[in-house]
């Protein structure tokens, strides 16, 4: 092979090699925040799927802090760089309005994953994966109400209140107790999904002398807080009966230590690589569904090692 032969090869596999790097598929990421356990379990299951993906999927994740103007403005970026999708974990569910219209008007495929957008009429080019949160709070309750009798007092730790995943797994806790009438909810406060505020609720309402036998949680950090201040009050352990949501590997760990009677397990791994194949679908002009729905799971002490 000549000089001039070589020059050309090595230009030509410099460009191919150029071709390929410009052809990976590069999706914008932002989410709510990045300090909540099942969260971050969400965005370390997406990291991993896009790095096992044949494509070449390159994730750029971004943290909103919780703060709507923050996120709109991650995305407007995404938009300017011209991401070949992007994936929202929205910070407020009410408030996606200028984040779908942002992605659409720029013809970027759009991803809502784990929370719904409140405006069930998304247009096209935008799908959500998530689950069907009133179902975890049917399931949930519908257990406790069975352990109860159908008989007893509840109180509830409420999510965030800015997310409607609080508003359906508390509305599906409400539609089984609307079936006993021999239970009452005693307190319902929000935790906004933190562990010490958990703690602390049911701490203050021990306090005040309040009486309960069931704390339904709407996740588990929540459920772990409130079984830390019963403990720490002196309550025999499962003698308030203690439901959570999302089946961490803390949860897991409560519920087979007989510190939580029940979770349902939300499945991170599997909204994880429904959001990421979605995405690479969509920008491949493939078809997808409007809505993937991945499914909740009981957890009780009798299966909890299934899901270790």
């Amino acid at each position: 092979m000549n000089i001039q032969t070589r020059v050309v090869s090595l230009a030509l596999a410099l460009l191919l090699s150029s071709g390929v790097a410009q052809a990976q598929v590069r999706i914008g990421v932002s989410m709510s925040q990045f300090d909540d356990t099942w969260l971050t379990y969400l965005r370390e299951s997406m990291d991993q799927k896009a790095k096992s993906m044949p494509e070449g999927v390159q994730l750029q994740f971004e943290d909103a802090r919780s703060d709507v103007v923050k996120q709109l403005s991650q995305v407007e970026s995404f938009v300017s760089q011209k991401v070949d999708a992007i994936v929202v974990n929205p910070v407020d569910t009410a408030a996606t309005r200028k984040i779908t219209e942002a992605a659409v008007k720029a013809g970027i495929p759009l991803v809502y994953v784990n929370r719904r957008p409140d405006d069930l009429a998304l247009p096209k080019g935008v799908v959500t994966v998530a689950s069907d949160d009133l179902e975890a709070g049917r399931m949930q309750m519908q257990y406790l109400a069975d352990k109860m009798g159908g008989k007893g007092s509840v109180v509830i730790l409420l999510g965030d209140l800015a997310n409607n995943s609080t508003a359906n797994r508390t509305k599906g806790v409400k539609e089984v107790l609307a079936k006993y009438p021999g239970i009452r909810v005693d307190q319902e406060q929000t935790g906004v999904w933190l562990r010490d505020r958990g703690m602390t609720l049911v701490n203050d309402w021990l306090t005040q002398g309040r009486e309960f036998n069931a704390v339904v949680a709407n996740n588990d950090e929540m459920a772990i807080g409130a079984a830390m201040a019963l403990n720490q009050a002196g309550v025999a352990r499962g003698s308030v009966l203690i439901a959570g949501v999302d089946g961490t590997p803390d949860g897991l760990r409560a519920v087979q230590r007989g510190e939580l009677a029940v979770s349902v397990f939300q499945d991170a791994k599997g909204q994880a690589e429904g959001s990421v194949e979605t995405a690479v679908k969509m920008i491949n002009q493939q078809p997808v569904e409007a809505a993937v729905w991945i499914p909740y799971r009981l957890i009780t002490p009798d299966n909890v090692a299934q899901f270790k």
